[in-house]
């Protein structure tokens, strides 16, 4: 998010928050960004995991099949 982007009132925001955190608003950027890019890798890294395989039903789930098959 740079400083282009921001509206005068996402500006006015992001510079209380940075005061808060006791940060300049361009070190509290930088950061925010560079947080933003991490969960997003973290997001790409699950996406690409592989699923589980799927669990084998359990006597009660078998049973439940059984009762809702057709005679």
């Amino acid at each position: 998010m740079s400083d282009r982007t921001l509206t005068a009132a996402q500006r006015a925001y992001e510079a209380k928050r940075a005061a808060k955190a006791g940060m300049s608003l361009d070190k509290w950027l930088a950061q925010k960004e560079k947080r933003a890019a991490a969960e997003a890798r973290g997001q790409a890294a699950v996406a690409a995991a592989p699923a589980a395989p799927a669990k084998k039903p359990g006597f009660f789930g078998r049973l439940l099949e059984k009762a809702q098959k057709p005679i």
